[in-house]
């Protein structure tokens, strides 16, 4: 069993900067047709095994603590070690964001940095299956996943994407459940109001809504996206409007839907003021909404109490979300992260899992929320996430990290499994 003070003389005694140094070098050098180049690698190979070689022959746990010396600064080890003492178990999945979590748009150029890639493909050899969790379509998740981390990982069998926040599963390299529909599971009517707000939503549009932003190529989510640079002043104004109007647009179709079913859900008043109604309904059960309705000054002064009990039956079913300078959307909540998450683990096969989640939003929150209840996994978080996020992981692990270094907390765990092998 390693403790701290073992940990503490491994960082005090050897050049473990030296050690992580030569190990990305190594790793991390891309191919070259250069005999120079191939001779330097091979020197900066041999040297990293004569530094790792000295630790492992001055420790009982010597092959786990070269391993880690490797891999992770001394604060990442000494985090690695905290949780590992903490669950006593290693990572057995990874479950992972990819906006504003693997890459952001304001700190990697939109990219996955290298060496998240490589921490990525490591977990791989060392047969951790990853499941990619996003709002994001199927194609431009497949896409940026067979660039980065190679066409040989993602149809290993190993690796599965929940995309469009637990609308759909690809799991490739699994037959008939390769690509699970799972929208196509849910009511007839609620499918309804999905194709009639989507058949709606750039028609019915405002022109500058029209201009100043698109409309998501999704299966079954219909979420408005800005033209201009995520994160601007712009794109804040123009999702901020897009809220409103999405909500206008459930309003409506959720009223056409339930009128043409017979239900006794509309009085004189008509529309309107379902619109006015809905609007509150959604800014009570979420206070960002709310703000970001009284920001634009359509916060409603009705009491969505007077909704019908059918139509609130439907609206508890409907999720509306906000991201900032970045999407409106409406989903479905039977739909979510958590149910697709589920559907991948079983595919891939993990039957008992204990998941690094990591996230940026209220989608991926209700992930944490779950591998929380079930003692089934840790949360991680960038510096930038939503506050309830930040809420959660500070709460649990602390596990927060700067903007475009998902590499650092990967380290961490990577640390952690080394850890989780040495017998106690």
């Amino acid at each position: 069993m390693v403790t701290h003070d073992t940990l503490y003389e491994l960082y005090e005694s050897y050049d473990t900067d030296s050690v992580r140094a030569y190990q990305t070098f190594v790793d991390l050098l891309p191919p070259m047709d250069s005999r120079v180049v191939l001779e330097y690698w091979d020197r900066a190979n041999a040297e990293l095994d004569r530094r790792k070689e000295r630790i492992r022959s001055a420790f009982d746990e010597g092959e786990t603590l070269a391993g880690v010396a490797a891999t992770a600064t001394r604060d990442q080890a000494f985090t690695a070690l905290d949780l590992s003492t903490s669950h006593g178990r290693p990572v057995n999945v990874l479950v992972l964001d990819v906006d504003e979590t693997l890459r952001s748009a304001g700190g990697t150029d939109n990219e996955i940095p290298r060496e998240t890639l490589h921490a990525l493909t490591r977990f791989h050899e060392a047969g951790v299956p990853i499941v990619i969790c996003t709002g994001q379509t199927l194609e431009n998740v497949k896409g940026f996943a067979i660039q980065g981390l190679g066409s040989e990982l993602v149809h290993s069998g190993d690796l599965a994407i929940v995309y469009e926040s637990g609308t759909g599963v690809f799991a490739p390299g699994h037959g008939a459940e390769t690509k699970q529909l799972l929208y196509e599971a849910l009511d007839e009517p609620i499918r309804a109001i999905f194709e009639d707000v989507r058949g709606r939503v750039l028609t019915d549009a405002p022109a500058d809504l029209r201009r100043g932003c698109h409309l998501q190529g999704n299966e079954f989510n219909v979420t408005l996206k800005p033209n201009y640079e995520i994160g601007s002043s712009d794109a804040r104004e123009l999702i901020d409007e897009a809220l409103g109007y999405l909500l206008d647009l459930l309003a409506d179709a959720v009223y056409r839907q339930l009128s043409a079913t017979g239900s006794d859900v509309v009085d004189e008043r008509g529309a309107p003021d379902l619109r006015q109604q809905t609007r509150a309904f959604y800014a009570d059960a979420d206070p960002e909404i709310r703000r970001v309705l009284e920001r634009a000054g359509t916060y409603p002064g009705t009491d969505a109490g007077e909704l019908s009990d059918a139509h609130v039956d439907v609206l508890e079913r409907i999720d509306v979300a906000y991201y900032e300078a970045d999407a409106a959307e409406i989903g479905s909540l039977e739909l979510n992260k958590v149910v697709g998450v589920q559907r991948a683990l079983d595919v891939l096969g993990v039957a008992d899992p204990f998941a690094l989640v990591m996230g940026d939003s209220k989608s991926d929150l209700r992930v944490m929320e779950w591998v929380a209840e079930n003692s089934a996994g840790i949360a991680a978080a960038p510096n930038h996430a939503s506050k309830a996020v930040l809420d959660h992981v500070l709460s649990t692990e602390e596990l927060v990290f700067d903007r475009g270094k998902s590499a650092d907390v990967l380290q961490t765990i990577a640390a952690m499994n080394e850890f989780a092998q040495v017998p106690e």
